[in-house]
């Protein structure tokens, strides 16, 4: 079990609405090792942006156990959610989510200000994870100056940055056209080819057969868990 980044046992989540409790999730288990590359599918109310928000742990479950990279998170409080999560998880959101008034090396550089790492590292870091994508021209560029691939960028040079033990891109391509999503697409695989553990939550089936594993959920319930039969 040495090599599992993740390892979910009987993983529940009840949400109170009023009078009514709602399982977003019924008794998952799910075991992810280090350097997969994994897509996590599934409609609406199957339960998988509540499956995402545990496995980056931005929330918590009902019950069951979660371990990851051998710590178990599952009754961790906020504060100790959030300093595993900037250490031990690389966030790629549909959205950006980059600070408008900082400059692409700023908004890279984030996770390490929380991180406690020296202003001298932290550019250098972050001046490297930029270049990697191919930004290092752009370094000194605000988000309304960069198109919206460039900015995608910037978020999955902030994702890497800290060097993480998951990569968890949720949408990554959903604000972006076909040419930039397929650029983006291209770059999330070198990233997993570099020995990174990406998980990647689409509804797309192009995308998530660009993974290794597609894993589909319905009902709260993981219904296939299977290797993807096409890789493009």
């Amino acid at each position: 079990m040495a090599d599992l980044v993740i390892n979910i046992e009987g993983i529940g989540k009840t949400y109170r609405i009023g009078d009514v409790e709602v399982n977003a999730l019924r008794e998952v288990d799910l075991q992810i090792k280090k350097g997969e590359y994994v897509a996590l599918m599934g409609p609406s109310g199957s339960g998988k942006s509540t499956l995402m928000n545990i496995l980056g742990c931005l929330d918590t479950p009902s019950r069951g156990k979660y371990w990851l990279n051998g710590t178990d998170v599952s009754n961790m409080t906020d504060n100790e959610l959030a300093e595993i999560r900037n250490k031990e998880i690389g966030f790629i959101f549909q959205t950006f989510n980059l600070l408008a008034r900082n400059t692409s090396l700023d908004n890279v550089a984030l996770p390490l200000v929380y991180a406690g790492v020296s202003k001298k590292d932290r550019i250098i870091k972050a001046e490297n994870a930029l270049k990697s994508v191919g930004l290092g021209d752009r370094m000194d560029h605000k988000p309304n100056e960069l198109s919206g691939g460039q900015r995608q960028r910037v978020a999955i040079a902030r994702a890497l940055v800290n060097s993480p033990s998951i990569i968890l891109a949720d949408e990554p391509t959903g604000n972006l056209d076909s040419k930039t999503s397929y650029e983006i697409m291209e770059l999330i695989e070198k990233i997993h080819e570099a020995g990174n553990t990406v998980i990647i939550v689409t509804h797309e089936e192009n995308i998530a057969k660009r993974a290794k594993r597609i894993i589909r959920l319905r009902d709260g319930l993981i219904e296939n868990d299977a290797m993807a039969a096409v890789s493009i």
